[in-house]
């Protein structure tokens, strides 16, 4: 009995250490989880991300540019390769080897790739890029050596390729890396840290249809980067939308030519549908130089540039707009009934007012007693000095500046433009702290004094004259095409900027007056054309003088014109052309303007239309005189 009893205890013994036991490993099994849940939770939550997909972004092809014919590729992307270098696949005692033996592949030194891979990070396994833009021949001589560099790798990234730069290197614009400010805006919209973004014109103004969607490829990685799936799953990334534009190749190029190597602008419009054909700013530069890898000292040379080729004189300069302001003066006369336009004006050469003398272009004698549609054809200061001063006022001059579009953006496609400026009385007194004075509204009534619009302006006010009242808004997108089908997915409709209440009759009038200044007027021999009929106004701006500048160097010269006169508004093109005070003094803006005209119109080369014009002589001698400088 006793015995059993022991047996007894000792089976409950046993019984109570293997509970005991296994008591014990539940606790232990519930204090794992709780530690790896709670305590250690956020650490394993990490390690697990990083032991998960690895996504590699898979950059779009940006979407191409062509002329207005959407046959002429204006941009275009052209192969290039990125280098790229995984630091941890490099063996630690070769590091040194592989990597002078890759600067040296690249043409670059090993302390530039050191750089960009900090001893901190080369037993990382994500890919560093150490070079873009390599050629294909750099990457096959890498490839056939790639036993002897291990960690090294390449990618496809395209750059664009500007195939026709001048003049359209200021429409076109150029891109580059994305910086801080720019990912900042941009960053909720699916830019990254590595997107490349157009930074000026069409680049920019349309980067959101130009950019595409990037595709992406997923690998399995472990925590140190290493890729341990076999096959990535690969999404393709979509090419961005092709744009056609609205200008024109061989009328951006004859306006080119005819501008020659002159500092100014030209601008070539369809005024019914507001379609700008040409835009040309000189100085311009090469898009091609941001793809270099001096891209950094090319543009510090931009910028240093007096001439400042950076800037579209078309658009972010503006000039006071001199005599070709008398069409707005002449219109606001007309409109207002404020002096008879069959009235006269007696010109003596000058002007004395406030203690000053106003002198007109022509001195001593002067043009005699004119009425309206000769003192524009002779573009006679003392006429506009009279109306402006004694029967409008500046308010009025100001209202219908802004009528004609004046101070105020034309609301082109481009990602920067000026305004301009329409002074009034009020504006003078903030800005100056000055009476506006008599004198003032005189230099406004002929372009002079505070009065500054753009050369783009300028053909807009053309462009009111030629539609008999309305601005349609200037655009140089025409449509944008799906890059696979090229299917025109949107096409850009004209819209109207300005809708003048002028009367109809006012603008017959201008119209007759124009015409008048081509056949009877101070341009009669620059602007004669056999092959179509221009109405035109002329301008000569008076600038401040500078020490540098020469005594026939003061002066900037315009023209403004629409051809042809005896046509509708829809098969007409309206030209503003300027050429700054710093070129030589020649009076070019009526001779740029008539070859462009001649060369649209006749379909001629800037060459066969200005021998055609007879101003072979003129061309001729401007590059003398540009060779001997």
């Amino acid at each position: 009995m006793y015995k059993r009893t022991e047996d007894n205890i000792s089976k409950v013994s046993k019984v109570t250490i293997l509970l005991v036991i296994l008591l014990s490993l539940f606790l232990i099994y519930i204090y794992k989880l709780f530690s790896m849940q709670i305590v250690q939770g956020e650490h394993y939550r990490s390690q697990s991300q990083k032991i998960s997909s690895q996504i590699t972004v898979i950059s779009a092809q940006r979407g191409e540019i062509f002329d207005r014919n959407a046959n002429l590729p204006m941009v275009i992307n052209t192969d290039s390769f990125a280098v790229e270098v995984t630091p941890g696949e490099i063996p630690s005692n070769r590091y040194d080897t592989v990597i002078l033996k890759l600067a040296q592949f690249l043409g670059i030194s090993k302390t530039e790739i050191d750089k960009k891979i900090p001893k901190n990070i080369r037993r990382s396994y994500t890919t560093v890029t150490v070079k873009s833009n390599v050629s294909f021949s750099i990457i096959s001589n890498i490839a056939e050596n790639k036993t002897d560099l291990p960690g090294v790798s390449w990618v496809s990234k395209p750059i664009r390729n500007y195939l026709h730069t001048g003049s359209l290197s200021h429409i076109v614009g150029y891109v580059g890396d994305i910086n801080q400010d720019e990912i900042t805006v941009l960053y909720n919209k699916g830019y990254t840290n590595k997107s490349i973004v157009g930074k000026t014109g069409i680049e920019k103004q349309y980067d959101s249809l130009l950019q595409g969607k990037p595709g992406r490829e997923m690998s399995t990685v472990d925590v140190h980067g290493r890729i341990i799936s076999e096959t990535p799953t690969v999404e393709p990334p979509q090419m961005g939308k092709n744009l056609v534009l609205t200008i024109d190749s061989d009328i951006q190029k004859l306006a080119e030519e005819a501008l020659g190597n002159r500092v100014g602008a030209a601008v070539v419009l369809k005024p019914a549908t507001g379609e700008v054909l040409a835009m040309v700013s000189y100085p311009y530069y090469d898009s091609n130089i941001f793809n270099s890898d001096d891209s950094a000292v090319e543009y510090s040379k931009l910028l240093k540039d007096p001439t400042k080729p950076l800037i579209n004189r078309a658009v972010q300069l503006s000039y006071p707009p001199a005599s070709t302001f008398k069409i707005v003066m002449s219109a606001a006369m007309l409109q207002e009934n404020a002096f008879p336009s069959a009235k006269k004006i007696e010109c003596k050469g000058r002007m004395v007012y406030g203690g000053r003398i106003f002198h007109c272009h022509v001195h001593e004698p002067g043009h005699g007693w004119l009425d309206m549609k000769n003192a524009m054809a002779q573009s006679c200061d003392v006429y506009y000095w009279t109306v402006g001063r004694d029967y409008l006022g500046i308010e009025k001059i100001a209202s219908y500046a802004r009528e004609f579009g004046f101070g105020k953006s034309a609301q082109i496609d481009l990602p920067s433009q000026v305004s301009g400026l329409v002074p009034t009385a009020e504006w003078k007194q903030k800005k100056y702290h000055e009476k506006w004075l008599g004198g003032d509204t005189m230099s406004c009534s002929i372009g002079q004094g505070y009065m500054e619009a753009t050369p783009l302006q300028l053909a807009n006010m053309i462009a009111m004259v030629s539609n008999e009242g309305t601005i349609y808004k200037p655009h140089l997108l025409k449509e944008v095409r799906d890059p696979v089908t090229n299917e025109v997915i949107e096409e850009v409709k004209p819209s109207i900027l300005t809708q003048s209440t002028i009367n109809n009759s006012v603008w017959k009038e201008l119209q007759e007056a124009l015409r008048y200044t081509v056949t009877d007027g101070t341009p009669q021999y620059p602007m004669h054309n056999k092959i179509v009929q221009i109405a035109c106004k002329t301008g000569t701006a008076e600038v401040e003088p500078y020490s540098s500048r020469k005594e026939n160097q003061s002066w900037h010269s315009w023209l403004v014109a629409y051809a042809p006169y005896d046509a509708p508004p829809e098969e007409r093109v309206c030209v503003a052309t300027i050429v700054e005070a710093q070129n030589i003094w020649e009076w070019w803006a009526p001779y740029a303007t008539n070859i462009i005209i001649q060369g649209i119109f006749a379909h001629q080369t800037c060459e066969e239309a200005t021998q055609e014009l007879g101003f072979t002589y003129l061309m001729n001698n401007r590059r003398n005189r540009t060779r001997q400088e």
